[in-house]
């Protein structure tokens, strides 16, 4: 699937194709596509742009807004690199400063998230906490692959940054339908 990235005018605006995907917290069956539509189109805002065509990368900077569907994800800075193959063709995100990615029954925060559009791979990175409902997981490092639905969640090096509060263990607290007695 070619993935495009276009620039109007002196690089102003920009389009976004691209994939995102939110893990499920809970028993069994959930997927982490959750039905999303990976190639609905991406609409990005932010402060500024650079693009370095060069080097084959733009850098989004200040209140960065992408939306796809119903996916939302925001951070301080989004550096987006392509390729020029008979067009362009976007191979990688990498968000940072205050991540949050949101589906209407997800979030996940981090420090840091990668996306690699050809392995299909979101990887978010330091300090991350998922929350769905009551229920929330905590580590250092989550990885979604967005073919398979699997979403793995470790808790990193202990001291290490990412595994901020959790001791290099994964944590989390989940709550079901409260019972009568």
């Amino acid at each position: 699937m070619l993935r495009t990235f276009a620039f109007a005018g002196t690089a102003a605006a920009a389009a976004l194709v691209l994939g995102l995907a939110q893990p499920a917290i809970g028993q069994g069956g959930g997927s982490a596509l959750k039905g999303h539509d990976t190639n609905a189109p991406v609409d990005v805002a932010a402060d500024r742009i650079e693009v370095q065509d060069r080097a084959d990368r733009a850098i989004f900077s200040g209140n960065v807004d992408v939306r796809q569907g119903t996916l939302r994800l925001n951070s301080e800075r989004l550096t987006v690199a392509y390729a020029r193959e008979g067009g362009i063709e976007i191979k990688r995100l990498e968000a940072s400063g205050g991540v949050t990615m949101r589906s209407p029954s997800e979030t996940a925060r981090s420090q840091y998230a990668i996306y690699d559009l050809d392995e299909r791979l979101v990887t978010m990175i330091g300090g991350v906490t998922l929350t769905r409902g009551d229920s929330n997981v905590r580590g250092g490092r989550l990885v979604i692959n967005l073919d398979t639905g699997r979403a793995v969640m470790d808790g990193g090096t202990p001291g290490a940054p990412g595994a901020q509060g959790t001791g290099g263990r994964v944590t989390g607290r989940f709550t079901g339908p409260q019972r009568g007695n």
